[in-house]
């Protein structure tokens, strides 16, 4: 079967608009092509951003010449007889390589052997050796004529080669970092089939069960997405990539994936998508589309979809609106954001296979925000030399205590996180920067938060401990530690988390906790509720007049005290998918 009379009509394609039509056919169909739509995208990434140079002795390929904004630029014509047959090449090889007829499918669903061998099928077919986490191997075309995929590559490979025999209960799923595929009844099964990080050892077919019990980050504890086919589509609008080399981009495949993104956006089919609307987000600061929400109404759209479908597990959506207050010098909302990030990492338990959010967090903590607050230090300092007033230049963050609490309610999350887990987060690298940037706020600004201790009362051990698989880790409801003022007496009562799945959006008040009696009086000013261990240790060090360094450093490296048995995990890995976020020249 190949392509359609509707379809044929729409080639060539010889413009952004062109291939913009050409999604908008495919996404009012009940079954988007996605063959054909991987393999366009493919060929129009290739010659934009790979091979930039004009070929005048390839038959077929040709370029158009349009008039940009500033000067001339030349778009690849994706012709119908190229794009055909790539399209009959794929779907004949696949078809050629699975006899349907062996693999009974009861009820109409696939069977684990079936998806299992069509995995087969696009993992023989790759290249022995290669570079795979290099740029550009995402897409179909990559596969047809270079035999080349990255690991969501394969992923999505074996979707479109299910969709193209027919399998249409095989859908993608993802999490932040890795791509599976379910299948069966309502996506109830599921299965591996591809790699993550350096290492290529084979655990195709197996379910990702294991990986959801251990509570590692990779798998988001059962809170990942599961496509429809029209989030596969945005899927591969995500995965394009733009980057020409480290310092420049192809503006023609920015414009491309902004105007994909809104037609997906404007569909609602980005409504269940966080990572896609935080990559619109960044699109749209780079070049604002007029007539459009700002970005930062679409960054805080990315989080309430991650608390609305998928009880708050979701990482990055804070951190993509984190880096966007940090580029623009927004100090107190950033610290914010990466506190709100580190408050959801602390339910999960740190494995090795989480090596790339624990980059990221590891960058956070030592390179970005110490230098953010030394910039905000440097602007106060010259602002007092010329007489103006810190609030003027955004030395004011210094002096606000907020900004403290964030800060602490950062380094709370990292360590709640690492209580329990089988591999240890913090080291004396972390300690050295946390030091450098609590001595940016003075003495009288961190005296300003009282810091209070949690301690978990009986009643809560014995409902809690026989649910959590970490045992001793966290028992009972799992509160935020977020700064907030004391509550009203009138003040409403705070929604508490139902289960151990769920998160409250904000602090219980302290009498509902229950952290003081009715004749205790009650702190003034700023309240923030330590989670962790060690920085239940570390209060009076905090707050204290002087930074005594030493004895911070010592307890923040030292051994977590509720450290339980290790569990068996696999080898180190390092591989970060390219389609998670679009890579910042800078913040």
């Amino acid at each position: 079967m190949g392509l359609k009379s509707a379809q044929k009509a729409l080639f060539p394609l010889r413009s952004v608009s062109d291939v913009v039509r050409l999604f908008e056919l495919e996404l009012h169909r009940e079954q988007p092509d996605l063959v054909l739509l991987s393999l366009v995208l493919g060929f129009v990434e290739h010659f934009l951003a790979v091979n930039r140079v004009l070929p005048t002795n390839v038959p077929g390929i040709s370029f158009e010449l349009a008039q940009g904004p500033e000067n001339l630029t030349y778009f690849p014509v994706a012709d119908l007889s190229i794009v055909g047959a790539l399209h009959a090449r794929f779907t004949a090889q696949i078809r050629g390589a699975v006899d349907l007829s062996l693999y009974p499918r009861p009820d109409g669903y696939s069977s684990r052997e079936l998806v299992k061998k069509v995995s087969d099928v696009i993992w023989n077919s790759l290249s022995r050796s290669y570079f795979k986490d290099r740029a550009h191997i995402q897409s179909l075309f990559s596969f047809i004529t270079g035999t080349k995929l990255d690991s969501s590559g394969v992923a999505f490979a074996v979707v479109g080669a299910c969709q193209a025999l027919g399998l249409y209960d095989v859908h993608l799923a993802l999490s932040e970092d890795h791509a599976w595929v379910v299948f069966g009844k309502d996506g109830e099964q599921t299965a591996e089939v591809t790699w993550h990080g350096k290492g290529n050892e084979d655990r195709r077919g197996q379910t990702v069960n294991s990986g959801v019990a251990e509570r590692s980050w990779l798998y988001l504890k059962g809170s990942y997405l599961c496509c429809t086919r029209q989030m596969e589509v945005a899927f591969m609008v995500c995965a394009i990539n733009p980057s020409i080399d480290l310092h420049s981009d192809s503006l023609e495949l920015l414009q491309l994936q902004q105007k994909l993104l809104w037609v997906l956006y404007d569909m609602h089919h980005l409504d269940r998508y966080p990572m896609a609307l935080g990559n619109l987000a960044d699109l749209e600061e780079l070049e604002p589309t007029p007539g459009r929400p700002d970005p930062l109404f679409i960054y805080h759209q990315g989080i309430n979809s991650a608390k609305q479908y998928y009880n708050n597990e979701h990482i990055y959506p804070y951190i993509y609106l984190a880096s966007y207050h940090c580029r623009n010098k927004n100090v107190k909302e950033a610290l914010e954001a990466w506190a709100d990030s580190a408050t959801v990492i602390q339910d999960y338990n740190y494995c090795r296979e989480d090596e790339e959010i624990y980059k990221e967090f590891f960058d956070v903590a030592n390179d970005v925000v110490p230098n953010l607050l030394k910039e905000v230090a440097s602007l106060a300092d010259s602002a007092e030399e010329k007489g103006a007033s810190p609030s003027q230049t955004g030395g004011s963050a210094l002096q606000d205590p907020e900004c403290f609490a964030h800060l602490l309610r950062f380094y709370d999350g990292i360590c709640k996180w690492e209580e329990g887990s089988p591999t240890p987060v913090l080291h004396v690298g972390w300690a050295t920067f946390l030091v450098q940037s609590l001595s940016r706020f003075d003495g009288t600004v961190r005296q300003k938060i009282t810091l209070v201790s949690r301690d978990l009362d009986a009643n809560d051990d014995d409902d809690q401990g026989s649910e959590d698989p970490r045992e001793g880790r966290r028992r009972g409801p799992r509160r935020e530690s977020k700064p907030e003022e004391p509550p009203l007496a009138k003040k409403a009562t705070e929604r508490r988390r139902p289960s151990t799945t769920q998160r409250s959006d904000r602090p219980l008040t302290e009498k509902e906790e229950g952290l003081s009696s009715s004749s205790s009086p009650r702190p003034e000013g700023l309240v923030l509720t330590f989670q962790s261990e060690k920085m239940k240790g570390m209060k009076e060090l905090l707050v204290a007049a002087k930074i005594n360094s030493s004895a911070i450093k010592l307890q923040l490296t030292a051994q977590s005290q509720v450290q339980l048995k290790k569990q068996k995990v696999s080898a180190p890995r390092t591989y970060a998918l390219s389609f998670l976020k679009r890579p910042r020249k800078s913040l």
